[in-house]
């Protein structure tokens, strides 16, 4: 159990000397991590040891007010409060939020905050402010000094305060407290801690803090979460993180790929850049819009955070730091670098799919993590370490370019390490046995070598026995989370045409049906007879049964302006295609010797190697337990 002790700086008024501290015992480990409040330093002290925290209630009898006002960045200023403006539309009610429309009043930003989250639709039964009177004063007494165990969920968490008070402090444990007694099913929230201080700052007292938290804790709105409530949840929160930076910013992630051992280590640390390192003016502009968009939201401004810290540093200056120390330090002194209306302005240029297909990648990662045993508070292996540098071996690639290639598949996949499922040099240039040999296994990587040394591949999410499904000529198949890539002479990848323009691939609604996707057997040379009896299916593979997720990114999920654009992959007795429209991204023929590249609608893509090439190896690579 850990016991938390803050060591404050004296304000003018030295009220922060009256603080009863918790002083690590002789040998204990302890480690020490620094938040910034203006220019005042608060040491934050992790023993673990202790596991009780000293509550001193009279501190706390009639305070009302939790701030430390001489360390608020900005005095609150007078503003005229509309007496409409929570009557207003949320559309409106999000842009005044962006536009930081509730900064202009300390008292304006506490009745929206209030009134917004009362709006929030959550469970039936939801402890609120006058349960919390009733448990507080059971717990902690009226004038007497208690002690009570660390709340379970806090187990390793340091505990922001930013411009809190001592009685803020001391009421933002007590909340903590009340909410481990409350709330049994909450076994890991890092982010807990962060949010209850800042809605203290705009909180009446401590029950309506408790109140209003209750509400995020309890939400239950389809395909939307405000706080991971275990490590699983955590867990798969930094996995969809990373599958989105890997996305929208992949230049960062080829950066922070190419300097880390351990990327997801990296990413893991997202939720903390925002409601733990960021300064306090810019956090509670992240917090104003949260409660408005919830977590997705979240996802934008820590991906804008990444690109900007892009911008920032070079490959050269990363060697031999620590790169996730050095994100650290540069999100906590970010106003060096972007004010927070540029932030924020950049973070709703960054275009993601809709709230419910962020879900289902959510909800694919803890499918992934639970089939792994990941369930429980331990550290997760490297992506890069699935991929043995010592026993890895592959005809067309090193270890190092694979661990490059690792670094691009979904969070999900990359747990597992690479199987060789197939290998021209070991089973032949046969198109069936290609498919014996791949069947079965979803997703797989298809890397080609060619006689002029180039090299060049893709990572294809469907089982290829898709094919089947509507006959000997089936239609294109797969997911938005097709990509094609070339290795050498160059590493690049290039994703799916709407992965950087989402807004043009808009929502179906589910009484749509989708129409036949193009049928690319022509181009491979078939009959016009066979044409007639294609279903062409644009789906993904594998009939969806009872309690099954729909995939992430499936193309019935989107209204796309034209069918070309998500041709992903294709096969038939006559070769296999894997991107279309316009051309080819790759194409092979029946006996996998030949092959033709070009710019393809789907991918974007230029010809990955010579246009026409001669194969000279062909692997094809699947997950091991996947």
């Amino acid at each position: 159990m850990l016991q938390v002790g803050l060591s404050l700086p004296r304000s003018p008024g030295g009220a922060a000397g009256s603080f009863p501290m918790a002083e690590p015992a002789e040998g204990d480990n302890t480690g020490t991590g620094q938040e910034t409040f203006g220019s005042s330093p608060v040491t934050i002290v992790i023993t673990s040891e202790a596991d009780t925290w000293d509550i001193d209630a009279s501190s706390c009898l009639g305070c009302g007010q939790f701030v430390d006002w001489d360390r608020m960045p900005d005095p609150e200023q007078q503003a005229h409060i509309p007496r409409d403006i929570l009557s207003k539309p949320l559309k409106e009610l999000k842009k005044l939020a962006r536009e930081g429309y509730w900064a202009a009043s300390r008292a304006l930003r506490a009745q929206v905050y209030h009134q917004l989250i009362q709006q929030v639709t959550c469970r039936l039964v939801t402890p609120d402010a006058l349960i919390y009177r009733d448990v507080a004063s059971r717990l902690f007494g009226k004038l007497s000094v208690s002690s009570h165990p660390l709340p379970e969920f806090l187990e390793g968490c340091s505990m922001p305060t930013y411009c809190l008070n001592v009685e803020g402090v001391t009421a933002l444990k007590k909340i903590l407290i009340c909410i481990g007694n409350l709330f049994p099913d909450i076994t890991y929230s890092p982010i807990l801690p962060s949010l209850v201080a800042l809605l203290l700052h705009y909180s009446e007292d401590e029950a309506q803090c408790f109140e209003n938290i209750s509400h995020l804790i309890a939400s239950n709105a389809p395909h939307t979460s405000y706080i991971d409530q275990s490590f699983l949840a955590h867990q798969a929160s930094c996995m969809t993180f990373g599958d989105l930076a890997n996305k929208h910013c992949p230049a960062a992630h080829k950066l922070i790929a190419s300097t880390s051992e351990n990327v997801f280590e990296v990413y893991s640390k997202w939720l903390s850049w925002l409601f733990h390192d960021l300064p306090f003016n810019y956090a509670i502009r992240v917090f104003d819009v949260y409660l408005l968009e919830g977590q997705k939201v979240l996802y934008r401004i820590a991906l804008a955070l990444l690109k900007q810290y892009k911008l920032s540093v070079t490959s050269a200056k990363l060697e031999g730091t620590d790169i996730k120390a050095d994100l650290q330090a540069f999100v906590q002194n970010i106003a060096e670098h972007v004010t927070v209306e540029k932030l924020l302005e950049r973070a709703f240029g960054i275009r993601l799919f809709s709230r419910k297909e962020i879900w289902l990648l959510q909800m694919a990662n803890r499918k992934a993590l639970m089939e792994r045993g990941i369930t429980m508070v331990q550290s997760r292996q490297s992506f890069h370490l699935a991929v043995d540098m010592q026993n890895f071996s592959s005809s067309i690639v090193t270890a190092q370019e694979m661990r490059i290639i690792w670094s691009w598949i979904p969070e999900r996949f990359s747990l597992f390490p690479p199987l060789l499922l197939f290998s021209t040099s070991e089973d032949g240039c046969s198109l069936q046995r290609f498919y014996t040999c791949c069947e079965g296994y979803e997703p797989t990587v298809l890397l080609i070598k060619t006689t002029e040394g180039e090299v060049c591949g893709a990572f294809l999410s469907s089982d290829w026995s898709e094919r089947k499904k509507s006959g000997a000529t089936s239609g294109f198949f797969g997911t938005g989370e097709c990509f094609v890539f070339t290795v050498c002479p160059e590493t690049e990848r290039y994703e799916w045409v709407f992965i950087k323009k989402p807004e043009l691939a808009k929502a179906v609604p589910r009484s749509r049906q989708r129409s036949p996707s193009p049928c690319p057997a022509s181009l491979l040379g078939s009959s016009p007879d066979s044409l007639s009896t294609s279903s062409n299916h644009l789906t993904v593979p594998m009939p969806q049964r009872k309690g099954r997720l729909s995939p992430f990114l499936a193309i019935r999920h989107f209204l796309l302006p034209s069918k070309t654009a998500s041709m992903f992959m294709s096969g038939s007795r006559e070769g296999i295609i894997i991107g279309g429209g316009g051309g080819q991204a790759l194409s092979l023929d029946a006996n996998l010797l030949w092959g033709h590249t070009e710019h393809c609608e789907t991918f974007d893509n230029p010809p990955l190697c010579q246009e026409n090439f001669k194969v000279q190896l062909l692997e094809v690579w699947g997950f091991q337990n996947a």
